[in-house]
């Protein structure tokens, strides 16, 4: 019952969502040059099927990369900031003030810098603009760990390691999977501004350039359906491995 629940409510949810959505653009008489509906997919996968495979796979494993680098780089620099106050108020200032930059406006700058590598300013902006959150909720999960448990093992003669790995790391958790879960949607973010924006891009960003310079209206918007799928996927990959690793975290709900 609980499986079902779990796979049932959120494909009921998809489903309304494009009744919905066909529902509109029937009642008001939209063309698909206008307003594409979800009737007006299909026939867009169809036709271009090997391009999304292809594509969707480029921007998928792009997207992981950057990731997966945000959860190094991010974890990295929170365990410094949660360990030490020092690090902590001279980085917050820094990392509030990058995260405030508009992303899109770091596009021409990198490519300027590194011509030619779009496969890796892609997974740079990826990176760039997923790895805050991460950061901030390590440093805070550590920051605010109860200095009664580390005083306590330190009187048994535990190494800081050992406090780490018994008492820091399974505090974090549930914040890092937190924020894991708002990076992935960000990661999304940062590899199609690239892919849309370069004019030599790849990915399904370059598919909806394509489609809007062709006035292809039903393509962009299968392309962006096919965006939200990779983004679902890839949540519920890290909702998978959150119950793995903090499914003791989380409260059962009647």
């Amino acid at each position: 019952m609980d499986l079902l629940r779990r796979i049932g409510v959120p494909l009921a949810a998809i489903l309304i969502f494009l009744a919905l959505w066909e529902g509109i653009v029937w009642w008001n008489g939209w063309p698909n040059y206008k307003m594409a509906s979800p009737s007006d997919l299909p026939p867009a996968y169809g036709r271009y099927w090997q391009l999304f495979l292809t594509m969707g796979w480029q921007t998928l494993w792009r997207t992981v990369a950057g990731l997966g680098l945000a959860v190094i780089f991010g974890t990295l620099l929170g365990m410094v900031m949660g360990f030490s106050r020092i690090a902590r108020d001279g980085l917050y200032p820094l990392l509030v003030g990058f995260n405030a930059i508009p992303k899109a406006t770091l596009v021409p700058v990198l490519a300027l810098i590194f011509i030619g590598q779009h496969d890796f300013n892609t997974v740079l902006m990826a990176f760039l603009i997923s790895f805050f959150p991460i950061a901030v909720s390590v440093g805070i999960g550590l920051s605010t760990l109860e200095p009664e448990y580390r005083d306590i093992l330190r009187s048994l003669g535990a190494s800081k390691l050992t406090i780490f790995w018994k008492i820091a790391l399974p505090k974090t958790l549930p914040e890092f999977f937190g924020a894991l879960k708002v990076s992935v949607t960000l990661a999304f973010i940062g590899t199609n501004l690239v892919e849309i924006v370069s004019p030599h891009g790849r990915g399904l960003g370059a598919l909806f350039k394509s489609g809007e310079t062709n006035g292809d209206y039903p393509l962009m918007f299968a392309v962006l359906i096919a965006l939200a799928f990779l983004g679902i996927l890839l949540y519920y990959a890290v909702v998978a491995l959150e119950r793995i690793f903090a499914g003791w975290a989380e409260r059962p709900q009647h």
